[in-house]
């Protein structure tokens, strides 16, 4: 069992449906991302929706983020150690240091390339969770189900 930071989370019950809810809405921003034209609005709901899915892990093994400091960080090693996937952290911190370069900097800060390979990046992540909901929880995704079965379907099908 993975050691939780006390700063970062908080021990919370959470129900099945609120956990699918959570990924529901990592699976909304992945088809905004998909939809738009603006590399920008793309890198940033991808980026969004990454740590949505790490919300929905985390509230899976009954812990809260907590909204302070460098919490996107912790979300961010915090699925790394769920998933057991290092390129999770590896990955999403380079997605959250763009996504500060373009809050802070002057420049423009992420390519078209760049922008669909995150987007990319981030449904695979929210697949794999996906796939974990279903396994504890055999009621509460069948509304996710279907909402992922018509996001895959219409907006995300190049990437899968």
């Amino acid at each position: 069992m993975m050691r939780f930071n006390p700063d970062f989370f908080r021990k919370m019950p959470f129900k099945k449906s609120q956990v699918a809810g959570y990924l529901k809405k990592a699976f909304r921003d992945l088809e905004i991302a998909r939809g738009d034209r603006f590399t920008e609005v793309r890198f940033t709901y991808a980026y969004q929706a990454l740590i949505k899915v790490g919300i929905a892990l985390l509230a899976r093994e009954g812990m809260k983020v907590r909204a302070v400091p460098g919490h996107h960080i912790r979300i961010l090693e915090a699925m790394s150690d769920i998933l057991k996937d290092g390129d999770i952290f590896a990955i999403g911190n380079a997605m959250r240091m763009k996504r500060n370069e373009d809050l802070y900097g002057s420049e423009e800060f992420v390519s078209e390339k760049e922008s669909d390979e995150y987007l990319a990046f981030s449904l695979k992540q929210g697949k794999k969770t996906y796939w974990l909901i279903p396994e504890d929880h055999p009621r509460a995704p069948r509304r996710l189900c279907r909402a992922v079965r018509c996001l895959t379907k219409r907006a995300l099908s190049p990437f899968l």
